[in-house]
């Protein structure tokens, strides 16, 4: 038999094919872009959870920190008195310490100047002893000269005891302070649920600035 020949593809076939592989092609990039739309709105809602949350505890934390100060009030007529003439004071409202052995210390908390935030720190420590279970104290530091704030200030991780000394303010009779402590240039106040702790040292205690 003679051969068979296929006519060749018409311009109508060609043209066919061209719009299916555009439609295709435009099928894919509408699913690409509604992707990409996906995972922007998906990014945004991750920051703007974790925003929320970082603002809920910068939030809590100043609340933590209005409340230490009202509560060292009531502890003490003698060290309110000494805080509205401090150039500066710092409140960590909730130290925690947990372990047994060796433990640590760690705590949040803010440097008020004139009543208003300064600047967020954090103060960590080690100790060694015997600790059982977690505890949980106030730490509020006093600093009574303007050159004591500002080297604390510019420091770049402030070490009690080695960077500047903090003395442990202690109460006598009628609640005022005993001793030369009030006259020193940094004085610290540790108080938990039942009041103000004595025979205490914030020694190697290390404060360092964070972002809040």
């Amino acid at each position: 038999p003679p051969p068979t020949h296929h006519p060749p593809p018409t311009h109508t076939h060609t043209l066919y094919r061209s719009s299916a592989a555009s439609d295709v092609y435009k099928r894919q990039m509408l699913i690409h872009t509604k992707m990409k739309k996906f995972t922007y709105i998906l990014v945004a809602l991750i920051v703007l959870t974790a925003g929320q949350a970082i603002a809920a505890k910068k939030i809590l934390l100043d609340a933590q920190i209005e409340e230490a100060i009202e509560k060292f009030y009531e502890q003490t007529t003698a060290g309110e008195k000494l805080a509205k003439k401090a150039e500066g004071m710092l409140v960590f409202p909730n130290v925690k310490k947990a372990g047994i052995g060796i433990g640590g210390e760690i705590g949040e908390g803010a440097l008020l100047i004139d009543g208003k935030t300064e600047q967020y720190y954090r103060t960590v420590s080690a100790s060694v002893g015997f600790q059982l279970g977690a505890q949980v104290k106030t730490q509020i530091i006093l600093f009574m000269e303007k050159d004591a704030l500002k080297k604390f200030q510019r420091a770049d991780g402030w070490e009690v005891g080695l960077d500047g000394s903090v003395a442990i303010a202690t109460l006598g009779a009628g609640g005022e302070i005993e001793g030369k402590t009030i006259n020193e240039p940094v004085i610290g106040f540790i108080f938990g649920n039942k009041g103000l702790m004595y025979n205490l040292s914030l020694e190697g205690s290390k404060i360092s600035k964070i972002n809040k």
